[in-house]
C-alpha cells in the first residue's frame, strides 16, 4: 500500500483516529504494535495513546516505547504506558487510571491475543474470548467512545471451504484448534457488543517484505526449520496436492492496511480481510523456501491424516521444530 503525501491529504481529518482524545491500545510491545504504533502517532497528531501493558511486561514496553521514540522523534511524549490486564474485569486497571480512560477514550486498537496453534482451550478462552469480553465491557463505559478496531483473523473461518467473504463469520463451521476457535468466539463477542466497530482479519503474517525481519519463527517459518533437517538432495513431504492456498502477508503490508482503513469514515462497520487476493499454492511456497536454503527436494504426497498420524509423536515435533496442528493449513481448500 502506497503511502505518499497526496494519500494522506486524501484522508478524512474529521474522522482520524482518537481525535482529540485517548486511544486506548493493546498488545504492545507485540510483533504488529511495536510497527503499528508509530504510524497511529503519524496519522492522529493530537490524540495521546495508552497502552495497555501487564506488570510483568512494563521493562520490556519500556525499551519498545524508547526504541519507537528514538527511530521517530515525533513519537517523543505521544504515547504512554498503563498498568492493566486484560483478562482481569475492569481490565485490572488502578482507579484514577479506569475513570481518566473512561473520560477521555475516543478510539481503542485491541490486539492482545495469544496467537499459537497449539494453545489449550482454557488458555485461549481466558485471552482472547475473555479479554475481549473485558475490553468491549469498558469500552461500554466510555461516552466519547468513536470506535473499536479490533484484530481478528481470517482463520475465523475454521474448517469451511470454498471462498469465506469478509461479510461471513457464523456458517455452521468447527474449527481445526483452540486458536481458531476462541478467535471466533471473540469477534462474535464484538460483534453482538453494539459498539461502532472495524474488524481486522489478517491472514498469516509474516517478516517485513523489504529487510525479512520477524518478530518469531513459527507459521511458515516452521517449514524452514524442517527442511533444515533433511538431507538434500531428498524426500520433503507434502501434505495432499499441495495446490490449495497458503495466504501469506507481510507485515509491513497488515500495519499500513490497519493504519490507513482504521482513519477513515468509511470504514466504520466493515470487517477486512488482509490478505493476498492471488495466493500462491503451499508447494509453490514449499518450492520458494528450499531454493531460499539451496537445497533440492522431491515432493512426497501424503494424506494430510497419515501426515498428522506421523508428526503426533511429541519427539518427532521437536525433531522438526514444528508443531503437528501446523499441517492443517498445508491442504485446505478455503479462500
Amino acid at each position: 500500500m502506497a503511502t505518499d503525501e497526496h494519500e494522506h491529504e486524501a484522508l478524512d481529518s474529521s474522522a482520524m483516529a482518537g481525535g482529540d482524545g485517548t486511544i486506548l491500545f493493546t498488545g504492545f510491545p507485540g510483533f504488529i504494535g511495536m510497527r503499528l504504533l508509530p504510524r497511529l502517532v503519524e496519522l492522529a497528531p493530537q490524540a495521546s495513546l495508552r497502552c495497555l501493558v501487564q506488570a510483568r511486561f512494563l521493562d520490556t514496553a519500556r525499551e519498545g516505547l524508547a526504541e519507537i521514540e528514538a527511530a521517530h522523534p515525533a513519537a517523543r511524549g505521544r504515547a504512554s504506558l498503563v498498568v492493566g490486564d486484560i483478562t482481569v474485569e475492569g481490565l485490572g486497571l488502578a482507579a484514577g487510571d479506569a475513570q481518566d480512560l473512561r473520560a477521555t477514550l475516543t478510539s481503542a486498537y485491541h490486539l492482545a491475543a495469544i496467537y499459537d496453534l497449539a494453545v489449550t482451550r482454557e488458555l485461549g478462552m481466558k485471552i482472547n474470548l475473555e479479554g475481549t469480553r473485558h475490553v468491549v465491557r469498558f469500552l461500554a463505559e466510555c461516552p466519547r467512545l468513536d470506535r473499536l478496531h479490533y484484530v481478528s483473523t481470517c482463520y475465523v473461518s475454521g474448517t469451511a471451504t470454498g471462498v469465506f467473504r469478509e461479510t461471513d463469520l457464523d456458517v455452521g463451521q468447527s474449527f481445526k484448534n483452540h486458536y481458531e476457535e476462541t478467535k471466533f468466539l471473540a469477534e462474535v463477542e464484538v460483534a453482538k457488543s453494539g459498539l461502532p466497530v472495524t474488524v481486522y482479519r489478517p491472514s498469516i503474517v509474516v517478516g517485513d517484505s523489504r529487510t525479512g525481519e520477524t518478530g518469531k519463527f513459527d507459521g511458515p517459518y516452521f517449514t524452514l526449520t524442517a527442511m533444515e533437517k533433511v538431507p538434500s538432495p531428498g524426500l520433503f513431504i507434502k501434505i495432499g496436492s499441495g495446490r490449495n492456498p497458503a495466504n501469506v502477508v507481510p507485515v509491513d503490508f497488515i500495519t499500513e492496511a490497519l493504519a490507513r482503513l482504521s482513519v477513515v469514515a468509511a470504514s466504520r462497520g466493515l470487517t477486512y480481510a488482509l490478505a493476498d487476493p492471488a495466493p500462491l499454492s503451499t508447494l509453490e511456497v514449499a518450492h520458494l523456501f528450499a531454493g531460499a536454503l539451496g537445497k533440492r527436494f522431491a515432493y512426497l504426497p501424503v494424506p494430510k491424516a497419515l501426515g498428522k498420524a506421523l508428526f503426533a509423536p511429541r519427539a518427532v515435533q521437536r525433531h522438526f521444530g514444528m508443531p503437528v496442528q501446523t499441517l492443517d493449513y498445508f491442504d485446505h481448500s478455503c479462500r
